[in-house]
């Protein structure tokens, strides 16, 4: 999904120091959504281009540097999470960089580790039957992925109830699966929702 995005640098009012220095902040900006962090570096206010939102004067080598480090790292991030998510916000670029970023497993990939399970037990707790069904399942979710967002997989986390009404639409249009078909693909797709919340790694009932 597409989406503007825009790093800033700014001095913190309210922050000086005894030095007389005050604290550089970066500000990402996402789709109008802002948040902001401190990039731990401090400069003289007369040594700060307000216009060019980078340091002037006698340290800026080393300080416009580092602030040019974070710029491509929160570019890099923002890129990736493109990729990889169904959606990016300022809030999670910013998570990702300070290392405070939330488990990524996939819809697809804990599908993959469930139909395994599976297989294993063939014969055992579960029929042939029943594994293919679920394989099935998971090629219709991959397809269906692909279809609406362009990506190979998701977050877990990006899960909502418009998604699995997309969903169970593109069983019915797309695949054109008759409506018990349809009800029984969804209670397969459905039981790796519960799985993922049982392990805490969805929160709540999408």
């Amino acid at each position: 999904m597409k989406s503007t995005f825009k790093v800033l640098f700014y001095l913190k009012k309210g922050s000086e120091k005894k030095n007389g220095e005050v604290m550089i902040m970066a500000r990402i900006t996402i789709d109008g959504k802002l948040c902001q962090f401190s990039t731990k570096q401090s400069i003289q206010p007369d040594n700060w281009s307000i216009t060019a939102g980078k340091a002037k004067g006698r340290d800026a080598g080393r300080i416009n540097a580092l602030l040019d480090d974070i710029r491509s790292s929160l570019n890099t991030i923002y890129h990736e999470m493109q990729r990889r998510d169904n959606y990016v916000t300022a809030e999670k670029v910013k998570n990702e960089f300070l290392g405070h970023s939330e488990s990524h497993e996939t819809i697809l990939s804990l599908f993959q580790k469930h139909n395994d399970d599976v297989k294993q037990l063939v014969g055992i707790s579960k029929t042939i039957a029943t594994y293919r069904k679920y394989e099935v399942t998971r090629r219709h979710l991959a397809e269906f992925i692909q279809s609406k967002y362009n990506v190979s997989d998701i977050s877990i986390k990006e899960i909502s109830p418009m998604f699995i009404t997309d969903f169970e639409l593109y069983l019915r249009t797309a695949c054109k699966c008759g409506y018990n078909t349809t009800a029984k693909f969804m209670q397969f797709f459905k039981r790796i929702i519960i799985i993922a919340r049982n392990n805490g790694i969805l929160v709540g009932d999408p």
